[in-house]
């Protein structure tokens, strides 16, 4: 009995059955999807189909391509009908999306930073600029000497307590004495040969000139009266204090720098604390100052009370002098490391904290403000000098200047020459 269904014959049996040796695979008689064209010419014919089976495509190649049929793209990796296989848009001079324009977004992204940069910056420097207190006037200062070369700043720490509560008052142990006075004056010199830092110290004995009322605008002539320096200061501000320092010593003083007691204090602690080696173990109850020796970072009550310690010194004022410039030196160098001045974070309270508390010449600018921070941090990283102004002895318990040292060094900072001068 043949099982096969009828017009089937054993060539066909042979040509598609299991274990065929034929060239055509077995998969094509299921793909119904391809219509292949029966091939030109002569050729074996395929018998008749009978029996309800579908007649199976043939193939031209030998690779599943038809003639004029559908051709599914099967068999030649064209799945999305894209030439070469690749996928929509992928060919070349296909209808795809373009290349971006990598030049064009760097430009622009450029462009935009730069903005960004330039309208932040300025915004900052207008927003800093307000800030400053413009408050002395050195237009009031009479018979000036002239201006040498170089830069001149005369920097004055005050025991201002404007705008303290009784509690900050108590904490940074100020007392509550009213008005103020100076607690610290330094010239600083900057030009082409470093910088120079000199102290001034309080109780230098000196002869107040005669000068002009800063608020009533009467002259007051000089009767040859000594006193100590900061008395100048106190008797009718900075404006007489410029006037005495320029008088006594020959030197034009280009800018005046002021900061009281709490501004000093917010300072150093916007910045994060200032780091210093502390010489020796300092304990003083009037400055309220209870330090070990060695390095440590100090927070802005624990420096203020470093700045005022003369007491617990064997120097006394000398040795104060002495320890204000060190720890100015180095909040300057902390205010200008990259971890403050690239962190707004850091940057903005800092500056804001200390725009607020200085007092300043109306001449004076932001840019000028830098000078003389960069002039302070060159000085506490070797590149200046620091000294306290020369001292023969001392006069009715005020201390003596030594003129002829004094007259030497006032030439140096003149002709911006390096200084050659030493004071204890």
């Amino acid at each position: 009995m043949n099982d096969w269904p009828e017009g089937w014959s054993g060539d066909n049996r042979g040509r598609y059955g299991r274990g065929s040796g034929s060239a055509q695979p077995e998969s094509a008689r299921v793909m119904r999807q391809v219509r292949g064209a029966p091939p030109p010419g002569p050729g074996p014919s395929a018998p008749p189909y009978g029996g309800g089976v579908p007649q199976q495509p043939s193939y031209v190649d030998g690779q599943g391509h038809g003639g004029d049929g559908y051709d599914s793209g099967y068999n030649t990796g064209q799945v999305y009908g894209s030439p070469g296989g690749h996928g929509p848009g992928q060919g070349r001079g296909g209808p795809g999306r373009p290349a971006p324009d990598w030049r064009r977004r760097i430009k622009w992204t450029a462009i935009t930073v730069v903005t960004a940069l330039v309208v932040t910056t300025v915004g900052t420097y207008f927003w800093a600029d307000s800030k400053l207190n413009r408050e002395v006037d050195l237009s009031k200062v009479i018979e000036r000497p002239e201006a040498g070369e170089g830069t001149n700043y005369l920097i004055v720490g005050s025991d201002s307590r404007e705008g303290m509560t009784d509690d900050q008052k108590k904490d940074l142990h100020t007392g509550s004495a009213e008005g103020k006075r100076t607690d610290s004056m330094m010239i600083l010199h900057t030009g082409d040969n470093g910088s120079t830092l000199i102290s001034l110290p309080r109780d230098s004995d000196v002869e107040i000139p005669s000068f002009v009322g800063s608020d009533s605008g009467k002259t007051y002539p000089g009767t040859g009266r000594h006193t100590k320096l900061n008395a100048a200061y106190a008797e009718d501000g900075p404006e007489l204090l410029v006037r005495t320092v320029e008088h006594n010593t020959g030197l034009r003083l280009d800018h005046y720098v002021e900061i009281g007691f709490a501004g000093f204090a917010n300072i150093v602690d916007a910045v994060g604390g200032v780091e210093m080696d502390i010489p020796q173990d300092i304990k003083d109850k009037k400055s309220g100052a209870d330090l070990k020796k060695g390095k440590q970072t100090l927070n802005g009550e624990e420096a203020l009370a470093f700045v005022r310690t003369r007491y617990a010194l064997a120097g006394s004022d000398l040795d104060r002098t002495k320890n204000q410039q060190k720890f100015l030196s180095a909040l300057a160098s902390q205010v200008a490391t990259p971890s403050t001045v690239l962190n707004p974070f850091k940057l903005y309270p800092t500056m804001g904290a200390g725009l607020d508390s200085l007092i300043v010449d109306k001449d004076m600018g932001l840019f000028d403000l830098a000078s003389m921070f960069w002039a302070m941090k060159s000085v506490s990283g070797g590149e200046g000098t620091s000294m306290n102004m020369p001292i023969s002895g001392s006069v009715g318990g005020n201390l003596k200047w030594d003129d002829a040292k004094v007259k030497q060094l006032v030439q140096e900072l003149k002709n911006d020459e390096k200084v050659t001068v030493s004071g204890k």
